[in-house]
């Protein structure tokens, strides 16, 4: 990713109004905009965590899930997933499914940040180990869903808003898409 990227600007109905530089709507005031995240699983059934890197300029150094990001301008967004797969963790992906369509939130993190996104919420299969980007993660883990569980419910500010609030509207360690795609394993 470079700081010329360019994302999607959203009115409150979720209708694209226009694009903005991906470097102009992180900040103290961020506009709504299109993103997406994505939960991988391995097949032993564990998903995916990853820190953010030191250097991320909203929430570094956070435990969140798998990978994030945003679609360019014209670019589909499942396209912009497998984009983001590929070059934050080198990763291939099948078996891509979309959990939850209007997904949105808006937090801000310690510094000020605001993430406020349309933010489709996709779940996937790695096709091979991981080999993470370390300018967009720190640190990666395989997790069980139930330990996962456990440690969002003990210390949730451990964890990036989204992943939280994505696991309760999931079922992600209940009944719902995630843990059909888990127990499919």
């Amino acid at each position: 990713m470079t700081e010329v990227d360019h994302v999607v600007l959203l009115d409150a109905e979720g209708r694209q109004i226009g694009t903005a530089l991906k470097s102009s709507v992180h900040g103290t005031d961020t506009a709504l905009h299109l993103a997406f995240s994505c939960h991988v699983l391995n097949d032993k059934g564990q998903l995916l965590v990853t820190r953010r890197a030191l250097g991320k300029k909203a929430w570094p150094g956070v435990w969140t899930n798998s990978f994030c990001g945003h679609p360019r301008p014209a670019e589909p967004v499942l396209s912009g997933v497998h984009r983001h797969a590929e070059n934050e963790l080198g990763l291939e992906l099948t078996d891509v499914q979309l959990a939850l369509p209007l997904f949105q939130y808006r937090a801000t993190d310690a510094n000020g940040i605001v993430e406020n996104e349309l933010c489709p919420v996709y779940t996937a299969r790695a096709t091979n180990e991981p080999t993470p980007n370390p300018n967009e993660v720190l640190e990666m883990r395989w997790v069980a869903p139930e330990d996962l569980a456990s440690s969002l419910a003990s210390t949730p500010w451990a964890f990036s808003p989204w992943l939280v609030l994505q696991a309760q509207q999931l079922h992600l360690f209940g009944n719902g898409p995630a843990s059909d795609l888990a127990r499919a394993s």
